[in-house]
């Protein structure tokens, strides 16, 4: 069993790390201090679990198990905190165990098992594991993967999402990329910052300039940061106005 550990303390790591080597079978592939690097380092090692803190800096615990949900092949989670009251969160994000510090030899052990459990399940049914990111919260960073390695967009950065086949365009402050996520998913995950445009289109509410009328008769809208306005679909038009009175 391949071991990614991420906790910000590197006692905790030490731990940890010090508790499996105890375990047969397992081997600690790489540690990390926070939720960024965690997830550079699943995309990198493809571990089998990644024991994760909860309360790290930047993107914490439960959004890296958001982003880590999809993942293909997706690694179980199991939680280690110093706060039990983040257990029905935990669990929500579709963590295998949730472990309260100091963790405890035998508690380890146990949550070993039932990884091997979830792992031996999983490939009976030819499952990957790989789904949409769960938990109800919303997450602060959209995450595409780049050939064994990741890129962690913050939503803040965000211009435009335009949905392309299977795909989502994500198009930032620094480029653009493709994410595997829907256009719906994203609706209602962000829908208090995105409005649809398009069918296939999602704008930042503050991205939009103007709206205005093309020569051959469609509503554009007009971006701050866009190299060309975005068609708006006639469905679009009437909400999209309303939207535009109140930012």
């Amino acid at each position: 069993m391949r071991v990614v550990i991420a906790d910000d303390e590197p006692l905790a790591r030490e731990r940890l790390r010090g508790l499996l080597a105890e375990q047969l079978g397992v081997e600690v592939v790489a540690e990390a201090a926070d939720g960024q690097n965690a997830l550079h380092a699943c995309a990198e090692h493809r571990p089998d679990l990644v024991l994760l803190d909860i309360a790290m800096p930047g993107i914490d615990g439960l959004e890296a198990a958001r982003h880590l949900a999809a993942f293909d092949p997706r690694p179980a989670v199991v939680f280690c905190t110093a706060y039990d009251a983040h257990a029905l969160l935990a669990f929500e994000a579709e963590a295998i165990d949730y472990l309260v510090k100091p963790v405890r030899a035998e508690r380890l052990a146990a949550a070993l098992e039932r990884v091997r459990t979830f792992a031996a399940g999983r490939e009976k049914t030819g499952d990957n594991g790989a789904g949409p990111a769960g938990g109800g919260q919303r997450r602060s960073h959209l995450c595409a993967r780049l050939r064994g390695s990741l890129r962690l967009i913050p939503i803040e950065d965000v211009h435009y999402l335009h949905a392309e086949e299977k795909y989502v365009v994500v198009h930032h402050a620094r480029g653009e990329d493709l994410i595997e996520e829907s256009l719906k998913s994203l609706e209602d995950e962000f829908g208090e910052r995105f409005v649809r445009i398009h069918r296939n289109c999602l704008v930042a509410r503050h991205e939009i300039v103007e709206l205005r009328r093309a020569v051959d008769g469609h509503v554009q809208a007009v971006l701050r940061h866009g190299k060309q306005p975005l068609e708006v679909s006639r469905r679009c038009v009437s909400g999209l106005k309303d939207t535009l009175k109140h930012l």
